[in-house]
């Protein structure tokens, strides 16, 4: 099995496991993917998950060995008047519209494919000698698991024209100004500060951590008045179900002086 899943409390790290080919995905490997993800969505007991990439690489694209038979890629697997659940992307979880968080611990190469699945993520935690890069550029293959639509989106189509059609490498420091990482740790700490962050996360009231997060992607397209409007509508039964209990929790003493460690 390349991909499994551990669990600790409340946060799933789940396990790309091809280390002879760097991670690259394979058919099954991005159905294994895709399932592991959707059973981390319907789980009531799960908050945060961590993607991480076993032996040293986050992942390094769609395995072209497939790519050159056919296999995997179909071109016809998404309707345009599909509605979700969409079809299962060539890299796996790309398309889904989760409603919690993951984040990305990346180490070695995170280029094509892998630079997308890094990009649906919310967050990434990148290794010193991390990379990214729209490698599958000198190949003829293009981005077809939302990398044209989610890179623009992080760092402006400027910076996202730059690297799309240059397909260069982008080392850790640079993702990191750019804003394509969150954070930047030494080699081989990525997952354990990923995780660790993963548990700072679940530890929030989660009904409101989860419409806050809706509302980030949910503005983007809209109008200010509309996203104005669907950030109060999405708000509010987060309020009533959270909010008024940690105010009071507030007003008998604690978190103060912006202490979260007793919230």
């Amino acid at each position: 099995m390349t991909v499994r899943i551990e669990k600790a409390g409340k946060v799933w790290t789940v396990i790309h496991s091809r280390p002879e080919a760097k991670n690259a995905m394979d058919p099954a490997s991005a159905e294994a993917l895709e399932k592991a993800f959707l059973a981390f969505g319907e789980d009531s007991d799960a908050a945060v998950a961590v993607l991480w990439g076993e032996g040293g690489a986050f992942c390094a694209g769609f395995d072209l060995k497939y790519a050159a038979q056919g296999t995997g890629i179909d071109p016809t697997s998404y309707p345009a008047d599909a509605q979700p659940p969409l079809p299962r992307a060539p890299m796996g979880p790309t398309r889904l519209v989760l409603d919690k968080p993951v984040i990305a611990a990346i180490a070695g190469p995170a280029v094509a494919g892998g630079f997308e699945i890094a990009l649906w993520c919310d967050l990434r935690v990148m290794e010193e000698s991390a990379y990214f890069g729209v490698y599958c550029r000198r190949w003829g293959v293009p981005l077809i698991d939302g990398g044209t639509v989610r890179l623009p989106r992080i760092v402006g189509r400027g910076r996202a024209l730059d690297l799309v059609l240059t397909g260069r490498k982008v080392e850790a420091e640079e993702a990191l100004r750019i804003n394509l990482c969150e954070q930047v740790v030494p080699d081989g700490q990525s997952r354990q500060r990923a995780e660790a962050l993963a548990h700072e996360i679940a530890r929030f009231p989660q009904a409101c951590m989860r419409a806050d997060r809706r509302s980030v992607y949910q503005q983007e397209g809209q109008s200010l008045r509309e996203a104005m409007r669907y950030e109060w509508e999405n708000g509010v039964p987060a309020l009533a179900a959270e909010g008024r209990a940690g105010a009071a929790r507030f007003a008998s003493g604690k978190g103060r002086g912006g202490n979260f460690s007793d919230i």
